[in-house]
């Protein structure tokens, strides 16, 4: 996993509790450079108290006067903002699909992609980053959110951002944790249904014309319903079950 060419830049933050649930949010998805752009007074005591294990992301934090001078050795800098007007961007990425395009242009691997550093900027909590700071950025990102109550809790939103450049960065295959739910294939459900039917079979179940027609409605409810592939195995092993005492109690 190559995360190290993000940076996470906090603007004008004004929460300490906040910033230590960023250095957390960071910590779980592998980000560990932050920078602070002109903070209010700091209690690191409230701060580590909020990071529990990303402690290290705070002592590792960067702190500078300006917006350009955090991001002065940055190729890409991304604005989140969910604001639009006539001097901020006319375009914006959502957030999985800004994670996505990161990963096309090689940023999560260092090995073979050119892509330079990228900064993911977010501004105060209250007023987020303004006009001046916006333009700064060469690419503008949001998150969406119910219209009824938008405003994210800065530190929700670094959480999200995370997450998504997480993803981004392993791959499909690689993101999968074990134990997670995975549809059953159309090959494996095929071989699903010709176990089943052929146990019905067995037990006299098609003295009339009908295997061909169940099958593919067996095959459609599998498919419909989503089936993993340790469901689908006990679903087949019922099945066997049930004819095996069919033919037991069949027995004189």
């Amino acid at each position: 996993m190559f995360l190290s060419n993000i940076v996470i830049i906090l603007s004008r933050v004004s929460g300490s509790g906040n910033v230590g649930a960023v250095c957390r949010a960071m910590k779980n998805m592998g980000l560990s450079r932050l920078r602070l752009v002109s903070p209010e007074q700091m209690d690191e005591k409230t701060i580590l108290a909020r990071a529990i294990h990303g402690a290290d992301v705070w002592e590792n934090a960067s702190f500078f006067d300006t917006l350009s001078m955090a991001a002065a050795d940055c190729s890409l800098l991304v604005g989140t903002t969910r604001r639009r007007g006539r001097k901020r961007k006319s375009v914006t990425m959502e957030a999985r699909v800004l994670a996505s395009w990161l990963a096309e242009k090689g940023v999560f691997n260092p090995e073979t992609g050119n892509a330079g550093q990228v900064a993911i900027v977010f501004g105060n909590e209250r007023t987020g980053l303004d006009d001046s700071e916006l333009d700064q950025c060469n690419i503008a990102s949001h998150i969406p959110v119910s219209p009824v109550f938008p405003s994210l809790n800065l530190s929700h939103a670094v959480q999200i951002y995370a997450y998504e450049l997480f993803l981004a960065s392993l791959g499909a295959q690689e993101a999968q944790v074990k134990g997670e739910w995975t549809p059953m294939e159309r090959v494996k459900v095929d071989e699903l249904c010709n176990s089943i039917t052929s146990t019905l079979a067995s037990l006299g179940f098609y003295k009339n014309p009908g295997r061909e027609v169940q099958t593919r409605f067996l095959r459609d409810l599998i498919s419909r319903a989503g089936l993993g592939e340790r469901e689908g195995q006990y679903l087949a092993d019922i099945f066997a079950k049930a004819a095996r005492l069919g033919v037991k109690n069949s027995m004189p």
